[in-house]
């Protein structure tokens, strides 16, 4: 039907693509230069049809005709608009009417205009009451005439390219998980791509007009402002900074537009964060075990060496001062035995385990643990501001930690004080817990150098491994530890990263897993613990399945899949406020994809229970 349409018009017609080859012409372009049909048929190309209208003599007299080719071959890669009239071999004239497709390529229309010329020669040759100034204006006012309307044509297809063109922008900008933004030399936004809300929630989407202060709060703007005056003076800054509401980590990029104003580009990468920092501890604490296993090593054969002399010498019939001696050379020696071991428990192989934890239980039961080890006058108060949902902890090690820190507070206090454990979520991002004691507080060189290992104030009653076997445990899980002095005391703030723990047993869940026989097992495991299950064997068909399947309340998959989409790639798809996803894997703790998944969602390492995945996503009580 469309080359039915183009047969009909006048004019001849022909688009070549990008590769210049014919891509589509109608009849009228092969009468009109008696091309041959392989040169109308849709992939002949440009150069050989400038080459065989260049043979037949379509150009006149061509000296060179690969030059002219080349020639031609090379405007044609370089298309510009364009309207010319040209006299053919023939003696007839036509009109060429050239404009670019936004795909690449070009469409050209000729038009045999050599009636029109005829008429105005006739006209001049019979109109002696015109002078030939007059003629030779009415002439060029006609080409001009033609010529502007090829100008206006391809103004307009300009016009609705870049309409088009700023269509998708915005729409491409918009779909991105990033605020894009600019502002003038004042810092009003003259343009937003309505994603602020996305990277700082609780922020306004529709900023134009509205200054950079207003939007952001005076603590961020004051955390930006720095950036954006050098930004200003022709710098290109890219920072990151910790905003004031929920302690969201932001990264920012700024880049001078030249004419005085700024563009923007910021996005959260809270969670980046938290997995580059779980990592950098994974890497100091194989580091540390590297250096210090082969230390210890030694240390302990020669500690033992000398516990076995002064056995020998405590048999010898010695003096009381010498028994003395050998009794204090004895404990001091198995001292730095325990030493050893807290330093292998500190630098040795320690593995998160993560599972549904119930905050409120985990309080209560710190508090009945840590107060018979207090003194009758310090006193233990426990502020539950937890959330009430079940929050993926290792509540082991989030218990030593804490008791750790009560025990620390209780030694600063003496034999009298308040000891306080404080715990709230700050936004969904982060669980805060505050231990805070009445004692004198840190002293400066402490506040520089208490996480530091071996650093003690306890003289010889400390090791000077509690504080940094509590600040590995923070930094395993993604989080920050903070020691501070308030007007009161000491104070010591674990912020671990707030990850709701997935629903309880019940329910439908999607089981994302390649392998058939563990499909099955992992299935018959979901369906005892209450779950009605549906499977997928790729991140392609679970995909699928969540944006067409509804009330989809648990997502259980493997991280290696068929296909190159793995786990984490699945955790990307997962829209805000879709089902909590729980990871499972048989690749080693030291896998980069098994380390990046830890740090991003609950892992179940193969092979597991029943009763470990229980545990997990809060089903029945593991036995």
């Amino acid at each position: 039907m469309t080359s039915a349409g183009l047969n009909l018009i006048a004019q001849a017609l022909s688009i070549y693509g990008r590769d210049l080859r014919l891509e589509v012409s109608n009849s009228r372009f092969q009468e009109m230069f008696n091309l041959p049909d392989s040169l109308v048929t849709p992939g002949a190309r440009f150069d050989d049809t400038i080459r065989y209208l260049a043979e037949t003599g379509e150009y006149g007299h061509v000296a060179d005709v690969e030059a002219y080719v080349a020639q031609k071959v090379e405007q044609a890669r370089a298309f510009e608009p364009h309207y010319m009239e040209r006299t053919r071999a023939n003696g007839r004239t036509i009109s060429v009417e050239g404009s670019p497709l936004p795909q690449g390529g070009w469409v050209t229309v000729y038009t045999d205009i050599t009636r029109a010329k005829r008429s105005e020669e006739l006209l001049r040759a019979r109109s002696e009451e015109l002078s030939d100034q007059v003629l030779a204006h009415a002439e060029e006012l006609s080409a001009t005439n033609r010529e502007l309307a090829a100008t206006i044509t391809a103004l307009e297809e300009a016009k609705r390219q870049l309409t088009a063109m700023e269509a998708r922008t915005r729409l491409t900008t918009e779909m991105m998980p990033a605020h894009i933004a600019h502002v003038d030399a004042q810092g009003y936004y003259t343009y937003s791509n309505r994603r602020l809300s996305v990277v700082l929630p609780g922020s306004p989407s529709e900023i134009v007009d509205m200054h950079m202060s207003e939007v952001l709060g005076p603590g961020s703007f004051a955390k930006v402002k720095p950036h954006l005056d050098a930004a200003y003076a022709g710098q290109s800054p890219v920072f990151e900074f910790t905003e004031d509401h929920d302690s969201r980590r932001i990264r920012v990029a700024l880049t001078p537009d030249g004419q005085g104003g700024v563009y923007l580009m910021s996005m959260d990468i809270t969670e980046e964060t938290q997995a580059r920092v779980a990592l950098q501890q994974t890497r100091r604490r194989a580091l540390a075990a590297q250096m210090t296993s082969g230390l210890a090593h030694d240390f302990s054969n020669l500690l033992t060496i000398i516990l076995g002399m002064q056995g020998k010498l405590a048999k010898m019939p010695l003096g009381p001062e010498a028994r003395e001696l050998v009794a204090a050379t004895q404990a001091t020696a198995r001292r730095g035995g325990r030493l050893l071991d807290r330093i292998a428990d500190m630098t040795g192989k320690r593995t998160l385990r993560p599972r549904a934890t119930d905050l409120h239980a985990l309080l209560h039961d710190l508090k009945i643990l840590a107060s018979p080890s207090l003194p009758r006058g310090v006193g233990l108060s426990v502020l539950d501001h937890a959330p009430d949902a079940p929050i993926m902890l290792d509540p082991g090690m989030l218990q030593d930690a804490l008791l750790n820190l009560i025990l620390n507070a209780r030694d600063a206090c003496g034999a009298t004080g308040q000891i306080t454990v404080s715990v709230h979520a700050v936004g969904d991002i982060w669980i805060e817990i505050a231990v805070t004691d009445t004692g004198p507080g840190f002293s400066p060189e402490a506040l520089k150098q208490a996480l530091d290992p071996f650093f003690t104030t306890k003289g010889g009653e400390g090791s000077g491994l509690g504080l940094p076997m509590v600040y590995d445990m923070v930094k395993l899980t993604g989080g920050d530890l903070r020691l501070r002095n308030t007007p009161s005391g000491a104070s010591v703030t674990l912020r671990l990263p707030y990850r709701a723990a997935p629903p309880m047993a019940g329910g439908l869940a999607l089981l994302v897993e390649d392998s058939d026989d563990l499909r099955v097992a992992v299935r018959d495991m979901l369906v005892d613990l209450g779950h009605t299950v549906i499977e997928a064997a790729s991140v392609d068909e679970a995909s699928a399945l969540l944006a067409d399947v509804e009330d989809i309340r648990l997502v259980l998959s493997d991280i290696r899949l068929q296909g190159k989409a793995t786990g984490l790639d699945l955790l990307d798809r997962v829209a805000a406020g879709g089902p909590p996803i729980v990871l499972m894997t048989s690749l080693p703790q030291n896998d980069p994809l098994h380390r990046a998944a830890l740090v991003r969602a609950p892992v179940l390492t193969k092979p597991f229970t029943r009763a470990q995945l229980s545990a997990l996503i809060g089903g029945e009580e593991a036995a």
